[in-house]
């Protein structure tokens, strides 16, 4: 669970440091955005690969290698001369985090069972919660110690004593989960290339997409070629696994309504997420004119609060089933909507405080989605291809950050751009913070409609079953 929370620090505690970046590395928006969402890229190419991989072999073991590559690739970030140098080495930390972060679903997966995986799943979604609104808060503090130059920088050395602890500890607690065969390892090569060509086409589009009047058009396009490669990848693992091969995806996994459902809710969710928190602290620090470490700090009542709901949506959703995380999305809806009118009418000298409790609402809400909904989605997964089906969500997360991050960001500078000089500087935040947040309030729908559907089926299959819980 660490480990998760050091890989989630790291994907929202930079976003604040952005400014900072820019300016001492004379980066532009561009490069700035590739920096954030590039990680992401490399990230979600190997989740699958090296789930599938930790199923048949030793998960501790690539564990352990991804930590120590997350590691190094954290002292080059730190080092880093130039804007090209920090986004190599953010892409080699992506990969790095793709190895480790499907071990710690898949082991959850095997080692739990019934109501102590709810309480597993319970902590890692408080884990999850905690790294993704405290993360804002902790970049601005070390940008503040360290001063305008040098203080991102310690965002990136923060990782190295924090993986080196957690590597030792991994090797003196962590059971062998090795996978003893004669079989060689199946990864199904052309499998791969076709995931990963239609994980690239799908997601660059988005990385190049800022909101400035040059981004170029043409690069939408792109997504013809992810309809092709998409659908290359569905009819080669139907024939390889027709065929006996072990298949990079089994498609029957979406067979499982419960693991379906769950995972379109998480992707949607976790498109909304990461944009909800970006925006906010553009707008706190480019419209108001706070300081990166107060702008972070009107998230930390969003990370105490999901740590605990997580914590209690965990024990309960055995119980409760998934009316839990249709409330959490109520909550989170509220949350979106309250901001937003905040930034409208809200004087400016009260609009962070009233952020800040806002958010709070929001982590509650928060904390009631992503444990419990992590549960229900691998209740009716085999253990055996617990880091397959987890590292499977985990992609669905990280390309719908991706494309939130990248279509929030373009709707808030797109305002910006179009409304500059021809209206007064706070009504142009104004607009352009309802703007990126309107695709918020898209995403999280969308999750609140599959939630509800969910629901209703969950029901429909169980007429006479007390409430929504899974058989686990």
């Amino acid at each position: 669970m660490s480990v998760a929370a050091i890989t989630i620090l790291d994907m929202t505690k930079v976003n604040v440091a952005l400014p900072s970046i820019g300016d001492v590395l004379d980066a532009g928006s561009t490069e700035l955005q590739l920096i954030v969402s590039g990680f992401v890229l490399t990230f979600g190419l190997v989740l699958v690969p090296m789930g599938r991989l930790g199923d048949q072999r030793s998960r501790r073991t690539l564990f352990v290698v991804g930590l120590s590559l997350y590691t190094v690739t954290s002292v080059a970030c730190a080092l880093a001369p130039s804007a090209e140098f920090l986004l190599v080495a953010r892409l080699l930390q992506g990969v790095a985090a793709g190895i480790q972060m499907p071990q710690v679903l898949g082991m959850a997966q095997e080692l739990f069972q019934g109501k102590e995986r709810g309480r597993a799943f319970g902590l890692f979604g408080a884990t999850i919660g905690v790294a993704t609104a405290f993360g804002p808060t902790l970049g601005g503090l070390l940008i503040a110690v360290g001063g305008p130059t040098d203080g991102w920088r310690l965002i990136f050395w923060m990782n190295v004593p924090l993986c080196l602890a957690a590597i030792g500890l991994a090797l003196w607690l962590l059971p062998d989960t090795r996978t003893r065969s004669r079989r060689p390892v199946q990864l199904d090569p052309v499998g791969v290339l076709l995931f990963g060509a239609s994980i690239v086409s799908l997601m660059w589009p988005f990385l190049f997409t800022t909101g400035a009047p040059t981004d170029n058009p043409a690069r939408w396009w792109l997504l013809v070629a992810f309809a092709l490669f998409v659908s290359a990848f569905v009819a080669w693992e139907r024939r390889y696994a027709a065929r006996g091969g072990s298949p990079l995806v089994p498609l029957k996994l979406f067979r499982v309504t419960s693991y379906r459902n769950g995972t379109l809710l998480q992707t949607a969710y976790f498109t909304a997420m990461p944009a909800l928190f970006l925006v906010s602290t553009l707008y706190l620090q480019l419209g108001l004119g706070l300081e990166p470490v107060y702008a972070g700090m009107t998230s930390i009542g969003f990370a105490l609060a999901s740590a605990v709901t997580s914590w209690i949506g965990g024990n309960l959703v055995s119980d409760y089933g998934r009316i839990i995380v249709v409330w959490g999305l109520a909550c989170m809806l509220a949350c979106v909507g309250g901001l937003v009118l905040t930034a409208m009418f809200v004087d400016p000298a009260w609009a962070p405080y009233v952020f800040a409790a806002i958010m709070t609402l929001g982590g509650a809400g928060g904390g009631l989605v992503i444990a419990p909904n992590q549960t229900l989605t691998l209740a009716d997964v085999p253990v055996k291809q617990g880091g397959l089906a987890g590292s499977v969500g985990q992609l669905g997360q990280r390309i719908g950050a991706a494309v939130g991050t990248a279509v929030g960001l373009s709707l808030f500078y797109a305002t910006i751009y179009r409304e500059s000089g021809s209206r007064d500087d706070l009504v142009v935040y104004h607009d352009a913070f309802a703007f990126g947040m309107l695709s918020v309030g898209l995403f999280l729908a969308l999750a609140f409609v599959v939630a509800i559907v969910d629901l209703s089926s969950r029901r429909k299959r169980r007429p006479d079953a007390a409430g929504d819980a899974p058989v686990l």
